[in-house]
């Protein structure tokens, strides 16, 4: 008998990972992100399940609470929207152009990201209220009021969004090679043409991340707004700045409430802008 047909097989080596550290570096990831992020919403669901149905009921249907969740996620929503307009027609210029003070224009993208949100609303409210430059222009040009209403609200979402456009392009951008867009010129294609059949195609996955990044920055944005919005209870009053106000009247599980409903509004809508995501680049996949 051989020794072979006594001695059983020797189990199969696991083939090493060309990368180490895989477990330990997975680990401390999912323990870093259940202290930062999963317990923190886990108190809050606790917090917002104090209330019974009754509670609940009252929260989601009170006239106040829907105004202000319209405006936070209404303003949201345009100023990510105008930002994938202007955008990326910034992170094209600073791309794809060398002209004169470039690199400090380059730099002052990054403003929204430094500089402290209360000094960015009270800049805003003094240069766009009605007694401002800005906004007594516009006033008495055009007869629209900026400051103190609900479109200084979205002013304000622009300002702080825009980085997190141009940001996230400029790196597509970069790699996108400008031969293409020679070509296209070559063939007889105008500007726009190359724009819409060259540009816009090839960055279209990266712009529908930087409208997720600048819509869900906006949705919660709280100190560049309160100055500018006036806070006028169902006019101009922000879904953030209600929380403060239930908090600052010892009602936790009302504030908790409105917090777990933008919570809930906000996770749904970066639901359905991934599913778009993924359909979009897989239909760009097949082409």
């Amino acid at each position: 008998m051989s020794v072979h047909a006594i001695m059983p097989p020797l189990p199969a080596r696991r083939p090493r990972r060309p990368i180490p550290g895989f477990g330990l570096s997975l680990g401390y990831s999912i323990v870093y992100l259940s202290f930062v992020v999963l317990l923190p919403l886990i108190a809050l669901a606790m917090s917002a399940a104090r209330l019974d149905f009754d509670g609940w009921m009252r929260v989601l249907t009170d006239d106040r609470v829907i105004a202000a969740l319209r405006l936070s996620f209404g303003s949201a929503l345009a100023a990510a929207i105008v930002n994938s307009v202007f955008g990326p027609i910034c992170a094209y210029a600073l791309v794809r152009f060398r002209f004169p003070g470039r690199r400090m224009l380059d730099a002052l993208v990054d403003v929204p990201f430094a500089l402290p949100t209360a000094v960015a609303g009270i800049a805003l409210a003094s240069l766009y209220a009605p007694s401002g430059p800005m906004g007594k222009a516009i006033l008495e040009v055009f007869g629209v009021q900026v400051g103190y209403t609900s479109l200084g609200v979205t002013l304000a979402l622009i300002f702080v969004g825009l980085p997190f456009t141009v940001r996230t392009l400029q790196p597509v951008l970069r790699d996108l090679e400008g031969d293409m867009e020679q070509a296209a010129a070559l063939l007889g294609a105008d500007r726009s043409r190359v724009w819409r059949r060259v540009i816009v195609p090839s960055v279209a996955p990266a712009l529908v991340t930087a409208f997720t990044l600048s819509f869900a920055r906006g949705a919660g944005e709280y100190g560049s707004v309160i100055f500018i919005a006036g806070n006028f209870p169902r006019l101009s009053e922000i879904a953030p700045l209600l929380i403060i106000i239930r908090l600052e009247e010892s009602n936790y599980a009302g504030a908790s409430a409105i917090a777990m409903v933008m919570l809930l509004v906000s996770l749904c809508s970066l639901v359905v802008i991934n599913l778009f995501q993924a359909l979009m680049r897989e239909r760009l996949g097949h082409e």
